[in-house]
């Protein structure tokens, strides 16, 4: 089956975009590490995954064009809606097809991941997803694109996203809750957590544990910071990655290979001895080593420390609950 015009025309523009990132330095107001949340019920994780485009760097124009091209290809633009400006926020509900959050089909077209392109993919009820379905996403998160196969042809589908992901810490949603009892064994849990596979996890920076929220925190006036006061502070530490990375072809630090990461996640020895302990008792991965250096490395830009702290690396540990078996105790 020929391509129409309209994939034709996008199969050109995936080319030329993959062309010009192999050889120009990416542009500030990309990102690039990933989160998933685990908490009860209630606990404000589908709003706080809503709130993450607000507090990144607005897009530039070339990726308000690249985002453009492919809501455009996908016939996402109608009306008065002929140019995406904002970073794109997907939500597929969990009985979405690999083909649907990847792409594909007879005709190949664009995926979920692709409509999230510069934007964040949000999966909520990360384990009610396919098990399958989720083990496609493990290309596009190391590589920022797709690249679907057909007997005539392979089609590459840019998706550079920021993976936001939430889920229950077991079936019932109560384990370890102090509002609930959990009805869950600990067999059922561990059937449950079994769902996401250790590669997908590794490639998750931030296994963030999100509490419920007491009744008198509800009440009480807010506290927290606005949403332009944080991304003020992301938009600097962003600029410090773009200074360390302008001679290479990186924009920021989730990027780093074995190289830069020897060459910018220097540890003193207190720090050292803190990780090697750290990766002894908790049986880390090789990946899970270098995502706790880039987090790190991360958290130190945040701070203005040109040096990665004990402290600096003490939260990046802390940041890798599944790892750390946090159902550990039912």
């Amino acid at each position: 089956m020929r391509l129409g015009q309209e994939e034709r025309v996008f199969c050109g523009f995936c080319k030329l975009l993959k062309l010009r990132e192999l050889n120009e330095r990416r542009l500030a107001g990309e990102f690039g590490q990933n989160m998933l949340m685990i908490g009860p019920p209630g606990s404000g994780k589908t709003m706080l995954a809503k709130r993450i485009p607000s507090i990144l760097p607005p897009m530039t124009f070339d990726e308000a064009l690249e985002t453009t091209a492919i809501h455009s290809v996908c016939g996402l633009l109608r009306g008065d809606k002929q140019f995406v400006a904002q970073r794109p926020f997907r939500s597929p509900h969990h009985t979405i097809s690999a083909a649907g959050l990847v792409g594909g089909g007879s005709n190949p077209r664009p995926g979920e991941v692709s409509l999230a392109h510069n934007g964040v993919l949000f999966l909520d009820e990360l384990p009610e997803f396919q098990r399958n379905v989720l083990e496609v996403l493990r290309q596009p998160l190391e590589e920022d694109e797709v690249i679907i196969s057909r007997a005539a042809r392979s089609v590459p589908f840019p998706a550079k996203f920021m993976l936001a992901a939430a889920m229950n810490p077991c079936p019932c949603g109560y384990w370890n809750s102090v509002a609930k009892e959990c009805v869950c064994t600990p067999a059922q849990i561990q059937r449950y957590l079994s769902k996401i596979s250790g590669p997908l996890l590794d490639r998750i920076d931030l296994h963030i544990d999100v509490p419920e929220v007491k009744y008198k925190e509800l009440i009480r006036d807010p506290d927290g910071e606005a949403s332009p006061v944080i991304a003020q502070r992301v938009r600097r530490a962003r600029e410090i990655q773009l200074e360390r990375f302008r001679h290479t072809a990186l924009y920021c630090n989730a990027h780093m290979g074995s190289s830069e990461i020897h060459r910018h996640c220097v540890l003193n020895e207190a720090t050292r001895k803190l990780l090697e302990t750290a990766i002894q008792k908790l049986n880390f991965s090789a990946r899970a080593y270098d995502r706790i250096l880039k987090v790190a490395r991360t958290i130190a830009d945040l701070a203005h420390s040109e040096q990665i702290g004990t402290e600096h690396v003490a939260e990046a540990i802390q940041y890798r609950s599944l790892d750390r078996n946090f159902w550990e105790g039912t």
